[in-house]
Protein backbone atom coordinates (compact mmCIF):
# COMPACT_ATOMS: atom_id res chain seq x y z
CA UNK A 1 0.00 0.00 0.00
CA UNK A 2 1.62 3.35 -1.55
CA UNK A 3 1.45 6.87 0.36
CA UNK A 4 -1.32 8.33 -2.02
CA UNK A 5 -0.69 12.05 -3.90
CA UNK A 6 -3.07 13.99 -2.25
CA UNK A 7 -2.62 17.98 -3.22
CA UNK A 8 -0.43 19.53 -5.77
CA UNK A 9 1.72 21.66 -3.17
CA UNK A 10 3.20 19.41 -0.82
CA UNK A 11 6.39 16.89 -1.80
CA UNK A 12 6.04 15.39 1.76
CA UNK A 13 3.69 14.41 4.53
CA UNK A 14 3.07 13.78 7.50
CA UNK A 15 2.08 10.41 9.15
CA UNK A 16 0.24 11.77 12.29
CA UNK A 17 -1.72 8.28 13.41
CA UNK A 18 -2.39 5.40 12.82
CA UNK A 19 -5.76 3.81 13.01
CA UNK A 20 -5.01 0.56 13.45
CA UNK A 21 -2.12 -1.55 14.65
CA UNK A 22 -0.06 -4.00 12.93
CA UNK A 23 -1.42 -7.24 12.77
CA UNK A 24 -5.49 -6.26 12.83
CA UNK A 25 -7.31 -7.33 9.63
CA UNK A 26 -9.08 -4.54 7.16
CA UNK A 27 -10.89 -4.52 4.41
CA UNK A 28 -10.37 -2.73 1.47
CA UNK A 29 -11.66 1.21 2.05
CA UNK A 30 -11.37 0.75 5.90
CA UNK A 31 -9.33 3.82 7.43
CA UNK A 32 -6.34 2.75 8.35
CA UNK A 33 -3.79 5.84 8.66
CA UNK A 34 -3.90 10.16 9.29
CA UNK A 35 -1.70 11.98 6.82
CA UNK A 36 -1.26 15.86 7.73
CA UNK A 37 -0.26 17.91 4.40
CA UNK A 38 0.00 21.39 4.61
CA UNK A 39 -3.25 22.64 4.56
CA UNK A 40 -5.48 19.72 6.26
CA UNK A 41 -4.97 16.09 7.32
CA UNK A 42 -6.37 13.33 5.18
CA UNK A 43 -7.60 9.57 6.19
CA UNK A 44 -5.96 6.91 3.98
CA UNK A 45 -7.97 4.16 2.92
CA UNK A 46 -6.54 0.17 2.93
CA UNK A 47 -6.20 -0.35 -1.14
CA UNK A 48 -7.14 -4.18 0.03
CA UNK A 49 -8.29 -6.61 1.94
CA UNK A 50 -6.21 -8.72 4.66
CA UNK A 51 -3.65 -8.67 8.01
CA UNK A 52 -1.89 -4.54 8.32
CA UNK A 53 1.58 -4.19 9.00
CA UNK A 54 3.05 -0.64 9.46
CA UNK A 55 5.69 0.73 7.55
CA UNK A 56 6.12 4.23 8.56
CA UNK A 57 6.80 5.36 12.08
CA UNK A 58 4.22 8.58 13.69
CA UNK A 59 4.98 11.48 12.96
CA UNK A 60 7.40 10.20 10.01
CA UNK A 61 7.83 12.01 6.47
CA UNK A 62 6.55 10.06 3.55
CA UNK A 63 6.19 11.23 -0.03
CA UNK A 64 3.74 10.08 -2.45
CA UNK A 65 4.52 6.76 -3.83
CA UNK A 66 6.10 5.22 -0.90
CA UNK A 67 5.50 2.44 1.22
CA UNK A 68 2.89 3.11 3.70
CA UNK A 69 2.17 -0.29 4.99
CA UNK A 70 1.63 -3.89 3.88
CA UNK A 71 -1.45 -5.85 3.41
CA UNK A 72 -1.26 -9.64 3.04
CA UNK A 73 -2.23 -13.04 4.80
CA UNK A 74 -1.81 -12.99 8.51
CA UNK A 75 1.94 -13.36 9.02
CA UNK A 76 4.11 -13.09 12.22
CA UNK A 77 3.42 -9.72 13.78
CA UNK A 78 7.31 -7.78 13.97
CA UNK A 79 8.71 -6.18 16.49
CA UNK A 80 6.69 -2.58 16.76
CA UNK A 81 7.99 0.48 15.15
CA UNK A 82 9.29 2.82 17.88
CA UNK A 83 7.07 5.82 17.28
CA UNK A 84 9.03 8.00 20.25
CA UNK A 85 11.76 9.04 16.90
CA UNK A 86 12.01 9.96 13.78
CA UNK A 87 14.02 7.57 11.40
CA UNK A 88 17.23 9.26 9.97
CA UNK A 89 18.32 8.29 6.78
CA UNK A 90 21.72 9.51 7.90
CA UNK A 91 24.63 9.35 10.70
CA UNK A 92 23.95 11.55 13.68
CA UNK A 93 22.22 12.27 16.51
CA UNK A 94 18.23 10.25 16.85
CA UNK A 95 15.46 13.48 16.83
CA UNK A 96 12.88 12.20 18.89
CA UNK A 97 9.39 13.36 17.21
CA UNK A 98 8.50 16.21 19.86
CA UNK A 99 11.94 17.96 19.08
CA UNK A 100 11.20 17.23 15.32
CA UNK A 101 8.27 19.31 15.72
CA UNK A 102 10.28 21.85 18.35
CA UNK A 103 12.72 22.40 15.44
CA UNK A 104 9.96 23.28 12.91
CA UNK A 105 8.35 25.70 15.16
CA UNK A 106 11.25 26.85 16.34
CA UNK A 107 13.68 27.00 13.20
CA UNK A 108 15.96 25.21 14.44
CA UNK A 109 18.32 23.35 11.65
CA UNK A 110 19.76 19.25 11.57
CA UNK A 111 23.04 21.46 11.26
CA UNK A 112 22.50 22.96 14.66
CA UNK A 113 21.19 20.23 16.33
CA UNK A 114 24.30 18.07 15.58
CA UNK A 115 26.33 20.79 17.47
CA UNK A 116 24.44 19.66 20.58
CA UNK A 117 27.17 16.49 21.02
CA UNK A 118 24.26 14.44 22.29
CA UNK A 119 23.08 10.53 20.65
CA UNK A 120 19.24 11.58 21.08
CA UNK A 121 17.62 14.82 20.89
CA UNK A 122 14.72 15.50 22.91
CA UNK A 123 12.30 18.28 22.44
CA UNK A 124 14.32 20.52 25.80
CA UNK A 125 17.47 20.26 24.22
CA UNK A 126 15.50 22.03 20.97
CA UNK A 127 14.07 24.41 23.26
CA UNK A 128 17.43 25.15 25.01
CA UNK A 129 19.22 25.71 21.39
CA UNK A 130 16.46 28.17 19.94
CA UNK A 131 16.84 30.25 23.14
CA UNK A 132 20.89 30.38 22.43
CA UNK A 133 20.90 30.89 19.47
CA UNK A 134 22.00 34.77 18.12
CA UNK A 135 20.03 35.08 15.24
CA UNK A 136 16.17 35.97 15.58
CA UNK A 137 14.16 33.71 13.77
CA UNK A 138 10.71 33.41 13.09
CA UNK A 139 8.93 30.24 11.52
CA UNK A 140 7.11 29.72 8.58
CA UNK A 141 3.41 27.40 9.04
CA UNK A 142 3.35 24.81 6.90
CA UNK A 143 0.21 27.01 5.07
CA UNK A 144 2.87 29.47 4.44
CA UNK A 145 5.56 27.36 2.99
CA UNK A 146 2.89 25.71 0.93
CA UNK A 147 1.72 29.61 -0.49
CA UNK A 148 5.87 30.13 -0.97
CA UNK A 149 6.35 27.27 -2.92
CA UNK A 150 2.64 28.19 -5.19
CA UNK A 151 4.08 31.71 -5.21
CA UNK A 152 7.80 30.41 -6.67
CA UNK A 153 6.51 27.80 -9.26
CA UNK A 154 3.87 30.47 -10.78
CA UNK A 155 6.56 33.29 -11.43
CA UNK A 156 8.93 30.33 -12.35
CA UNK A 157 6.52 29.09 -15.03
CA UNK A 158 3.64 31.95 -16.35
CA UNK A 159 3.94 35.01 -18.30
CA UNK A 160 1.64 36.76 -16.37
CA UNK A 161 -0.10 40.21 -17.87
CA UNK A 162 -2.45 42.11 -15.94
CA UNK A 163 -5.76 44.30 -16.72
CA UNK A 164 -7.88 46.37 -14.54
CA UNK A 165 -11.51 48.12 -14.69
CA UNK A 166 -12.73 50.81 -12.79
CA UNK A 167 -16.16 49.06 -11.52
CA UNK A 168 -19.07 51.21 -10.08
CA UNK A 169 -20.46 49.25 -7.71
CA UNK A 170 -23.16 51.06 -6.13
CA UNK A 171 -26.10 48.88 -7.63
CA UNK A 172 -24.24 45.43 -6.19
CA UNK A 173 -23.91 47.01 -2.51
CA UNK A 174 -27.35 47.91 -2.19
CA UNK A 175 -28.22 44.52 -3.72
CA UNK A 176 -25.99 42.66 -1.45
CA UNK A 177 -28.62 44.10 1.60
CA UNK A 178 -31.66 43.04 -0.60
CA UNK A 179 -30.17 39.54 -1.76
CA UNK A 180 -29.07 38.83 2.06
CA UNK A 181 -32.65 39.01 3.51
CA UNK A 182 -33.90 37.00 0.27
CA UNK A 183 -31.36 33.85 0.47
CA UNK A 184 -31.19 34.15 4.44
CA UNK A 185 -27.24 33.96 3.66
CA UNK A 186 -24.70 36.25 4.11
CA UNK A 187 -24.43 37.82 0.15
CA UNK A 188 -21.03 40.48 -0.12
CA UNK A 189 -19.36 41.30 -3.47
CA UNK A 190 -17.36 37.68 -2.90
CA UNK A 191 -20.66 35.64 -3.43
CA UNK A 192 -21.51 37.95 -6.76
CA UNK A 193 -18.14 38.20 -8.11
CA UNK A 194 -18.22 34.00 -8.11
CA UNK A 195 -21.80 33.72 -9.93
CA UNK A 196 -20.83 36.19 -12.51
CA UNK A 197 -16.83 34.71 -13.17
CA UNK A 198 -19.26 31.11 -13.59
CA UNK A 199 -21.59 32.67 -15.72
CA UNK A 200 -18.73 33.34 -18.55
CA UNK A 201 -17.65 29.61 -18.58
CA UNK A 202 -18.97 28.92 -22.17
CA UNK A 203 -18.37 32.63 -23.70
CA UNK A 204 -14.67 32.68 -22.27
CA UNK A 205 -13.34 29.08 -21.93
CA UNK A 206 -9.67 29.83 -21.58
CA UNK A 207 -9.98 31.90 -19.07
CA UNK A 208 -10.67 28.33 -17.80
CA UNK A 209 -8.05 26.40 -19.32
CA UNK A 210 -4.88 25.04 -18.74
CA UNK A 211 -1.89 24.90 -21.27
CA UNK A 212 -1.23 21.52 -22.94
CA UNK A 213 1.70 19.88 -22.17
CA UNK A 214 3.38 20.44 -25.59
CA UNK A 215 2.52 24.57 -25.30
CA UNK A 216 0.27 24.24 -28.66
CA UNK A 217 -3.26 23.68 -27.27
CA UNK A 218 -5.52 24.83 -24.50
CA UNK A 219 -6.84 21.86 -22.55
CA UNK A 220 -10.68 22.87 -21.84
CA UNK A 221 -12.70 22.38 -18.52
CA UNK A 222 -16.22 20.75 -18.64
CA UNK A 223 -17.37 23.52 -15.38
CA UNK A 224 -16.65 26.53 -13.61
CA UNK A 225 -14.47 25.16 -10.19
CA UNK A 226 -14.57 28.56 -8.54
CA UNK A 227 -11.57 29.15 -6.45
CA UNK A 228 -11.69 31.98 -3.72
CA UNK A 229 -8.86 33.36 -1.02
CA UNK A 230 -9.53 33.37 2.63
CA UNK A 231 -6.99 34.28 5.10
CA UNK A 232 -8.26 35.15 8.91
CA UNK A 233 -4.87 35.34 9.94
CA UNK A 234 -4.26 31.07 10.02
CA UNK A 235 -2.77 31.11 6.50
CA UNK A 236 -3.86 31.88 3.11
CA UNK A 237 -6.33 28.78 1.66
CA UNK A 238 -8.23 28.88 -1.51
CA UNK A 239 -11.05 26.82 -1.30
CA UNK A 240 -12.95 25.64 -4.59
CA UNK A 241 -16.47 26.52 -5.62
CA UNK A 242 -16.89 23.29 -7.52
CA UNK A 243 -19.21 23.42 -10.64
CA UNK A 244 -20.11 27.08 -9.81
CA UNK A 245 -21.80 27.82 -12.41
CA UNK A 246 -24.84 25.12 -12.07
CA UNK A 247 -25.08 27.05 -8.36
CA UNK A 248 -28.08 29.04 -7.16
CA UNK A 249 -26.52 32.64 -5.15
CA UNK A 250 -28.24 30.74 -1.92
CA UNK A 251 -26.04 27.37 -2.64
CA UNK A 252 -22.86 29.49 -3.59
CA UNK A 253 -23.62 31.89 -0.20
CA UNK A 254 -23.82 29.26 1.93
CA UNK A 255 -20.23 27.36 0.74
CA UNK A 256 -18.46 30.61 1.03
CA UNK A 257 -20.14 30.79 4.66
CA UNK A 258 -18.79 27.31 5.70
CA UNK A 259 -15.17 28.11 4.16
CA UNK A 260 -15.06 31.32 6.01
CA UNK A 261 -15.74 28.98 9.28
CA UNK A 262 -13.27 26.31 8.19
CA UNK A 263 -10.61 29.12 7.08
CA UNK A 264 -10.90 30.54 10.94
CA UNK A 265 -9.89 26.95 12.03
CA UNK A 266 -7.63 25.93 9.14
CA UNK A 267 -9.75 23.28 8.92
CA UNK A 268 -10.20 22.13 5.07
CA UNK A 269 -10.00 18.77 3.14
CA UNK A 270 -8.30 18.10 0.71
CA UNK A 271 -11.05 17.91 -1.53
CA UNK A 272 -12.59 21.50 -0.48
CA UNK A 273 -8.73 23.03 -1.81
CA UNK A 274 -8.39 20.89 -4.96
CA UNK A 275 -9.53 21.28 -8.94
CA UNK A 276 -9.70 25.12 -9.10
CA UNK A 277 -9.85 26.51 -12.78
CA UNK A 278 -9.99 30.43 -12.31
CA UNK A 279 -9.72 32.04 -8.79
CA UNK A 280 -11.36 35.37 -7.31
CA UNK A 281 -9.22 36.77 -5.30
CA UNK A 282 -10.67 38.67 -2.11
CA UNK A 283 -8.40 42.42 -1.23
CA UNK A 284 -12.01 44.06 0.17
CA UNK A 285 -10.79 45.23 3.36
CA UNK A 286 -11.00 48.97 3.88
CA UNK A 287 -8.82 50.99 1.59
CA UNK A 288 -7.19 48.58 -0.55
CA UNK A 289 -7.44 50.20 -3.95
CA UNK A 290 -5.30 47.16 -6.00
CA UNK A 291 -4.15 44.12 -5.66
CA UNK A 292 -2.21 42.30 -8.31
CA UNK A 293 -2.74 38.57 -7.55
CA UNK A 294 -0.20 35.68 -8.66
CA UNK A 295 -2.11 32.82 -11.31
CA UNK A 296 -2.35 29.82 -9.79
CA UNK A 297 -0.37 26.74 -10.89
CA UNK A 298 -2.94 25.21 -12.83
CA UNK A 299 -5.11 27.75 -13.57
CA UNK A 300 -5.19 30.71 -16.55
CA UNK A 301 -6.35 33.65 -14.50
CA UNK A 302 -7.02 35.20 -10.94
CA UNK A 303 -9.92 38.08 -10.86
CA UNK A 304 -9.17 40.47 -7.60
CA UNK A 305 -11.24 42.21 -6.39
CA UNK A 306 -10.41 45.63 -4.27
CA UNK A 307 -12.22 47.55 -1.68
CA UNK A 308 -14.70 50.05 -2.78
CA UNK A 309 -13.81 53.69 -2.91
CA UNK A 310 -15.98 56.68 -2.47
CA UNK A 311 -15.38 58.54 -6.10
CA UNK A 312 -16.69 61.86 -7.54
CA UNK A 313 -17.81 62.29 -10.74
CA UNK A 314 -19.81 64.46 -13.52
CA UNK A 315 -23.30 63.35 -13.70
CA UNK A 316 -25.38 65.44 -16.55
CA UNK A 317 -23.03 68.84 -15.04
CA UNK A 318 -24.07 68.00 -11.51
CA UNK A 319 -20.94 66.43 -9.40
CA UNK A 320 -22.38 63.21 -7.59
CA UNK A 321 -20.44 60.77 -5.87
CA UNK A 322 -20.39 56.45 -6.22
CA UNK A 323 -18.67 53.56 -5.03
CA UNK A 324 -15.93 52.69 -7.06
CA UNK A 325 -13.35 49.28 -7.17
CA UNK A 326 -10.16 48.49 -9.48
CA UNK A 327 -10.92 45.06 -10.60
CA UNK A 328 -8.11 43.19 -11.61
CA UNK A 329 -7.22 40.55 -14.00
CA UNK A 330 -3.87 38.74 -13.28
CA UNK A 331 -3.81 36.32 -17.08
CA UNK A 332 -1.61 34.36 -18.57
CA UNK A 333 -0.35 35.73 -22.02
CA UNK A 334 0.33 31.99 -23.61
CA UNK A 335 -3.48 31.81 -23.67
CA UNK A 336 -5.52 34.92 -22.85
CA UNK A 337 -4.33 38.26 -24.97
CA UNK A 338 -5.26 42.26 -23.86
CA UNK A 339 -8.18 42.32 -25.34
CA UNK A 340 -10.04 39.30 -24.53
CA UNK A 341 -9.10 40.42 -20.75
CA UNK A 342 -11.01 43.63 -21.28
CA UNK A 343 -13.33 41.41 -22.83
CA UNK A 344 -13.99 39.45 -19.97
CA UNK A 345 -14.01 42.17 -17.12
CA UNK A 346 -16.39 44.11 -19.25
CA UNK A 347 -18.86 41.15 -19.12
CA UNK A 348 -17.85 40.34 -15.39
CA UNK A 349 -19.35 44.06 -14.71
CA UNK A 350 -22.60 42.95 -17.30
CA UNK A 351 -22.85 40.08 -15.31
CA UNK A 352 -22.75 41.81 -11.53
CA UNK A 353 -24.85 43.81 -13.04
CA UNK A 354 -27.23 41.97 -13.62
CA UNK A 355 -27.35 39.44 -10.37
CA UNK A 356 -27.82 43.26 -8.99
CA UNK A 357 -31.20 43.54 -10.78
CA UNK A 358 -32.71 40.28 -9.88
CA UNK A 359 -35.81 40.10 -7.81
Amino acid sequence: MKVPKLNNNDDTYVLVEWLVETGTEVKEGDPVAVLETSKSAEEVTADATGVLRQEVALMADCAPGDLLATIGASVPIPAPIDSSVTPESHSGPVITAPARAAMDELGVTEEQVATLGVNVVRRADVERLAAETSTPTAPLSKVQQAVGRAVTLSHATIPAAYAVLDMPLDEELAATRRLTKQVRRPVGLAELFVMAVARLHTEFPLFFATLGDDRTKAVLSETANVGVTFDTGEGLYVPVVHDAGSKSLQQVATRLMEYRVAAMKGDFSAADLADANIAVTLHHDGGITLAIPFIFPGTACALAVTAPQEVLHLDGGEVRSRQVAHIGLAYDHRLINGRDAALFLKAIQRETKALAATE
